[in-house]
């Protein structure tokens, strides 16, 4: 019996998921290639069916992770409501997907640069999708990118610690400064048109 035409992306996306939640949790060396396939419920044989290298895979799982948290967080329309379920405990502590800017800041130093590569057009969208578009080196792009920081940075140091009042403490300043970084940008007049 043939298999029918949609299987194999079915099959890849299933890779991907299962990818995607472990490199965010695990990262890149404490995940292997078996654990992933085993995840999928496939085998390590279907892998190369799929993918060249497990950097390959990596990369993609970057931006299969971004893409399904992006989905989750747009059913918030207003910005300051994304930020805060983005620095929420509820993210902190979530077994979905998880975001892999903070998860994988360090993990992602160590890749080579095709990961690099993805790591940074991710960054590139996240300050784009809180901040909006904004001309290099203007007001708006400065306070996008300390927002960027505040919330990726809260949430990568909130993941680390073990003491979850602390985290919590965490999580809400960086919150309100986002809140407050956002709040400038707002107030900014808007660019003339040229």
């Amino acid at each position: 019996m043939p298999w029918s035409e949609d299987r194999k992306p079915q099959t890849r996306e299933r890779i991907l998921q299962a990818a995607a939640r472990l490199f965010t949790r695990h990262g890149f060396d404490g995940t292997s290639i078996d654990t992933i396939m085993q995840q999928a419920g496939l085998t390590r044989g279907a892998f190369y069916a799929h993918f060249d290298s497990k950097s390959e895979l990596y990369a993609m799982a970057l931006r299969y992770a971004a893409r399904e948290g992006v989905a989750r967080i747009e059913l918030k329309s207003d910005p300051c409501a994304r930020m805060a379920l983005y620095l929420s405990e509820t993210h902190l502590h979530s077994e979905d997907l998880l975001c892999p800017l903070a998860c994988l800041v360090s993990d992602v130093a160590q890749q080579e640069e095709q990961v690099r590569e993805t790591y940074t057009r991710l960054l590139e969208g996240f300050i784009a999708f809180y901040a909006g578009q904004s001309e290099p080196d203007s007001p708006a792009r400065r306070q996008a990118l300390q927002q960027a920081v505040t919330m990726i940075g809260g949430m990568a140091i909130a993941r680390t610690l073990t003491d979850p009042a602390l985290a919590n403490e965490l999580l809400e300043a960086s919150r309100e400064l986002a809140t407050s970084l956002m709040a400038d940008q707002e107030s900014q007049p808007a660019a003339p048109e040229t």
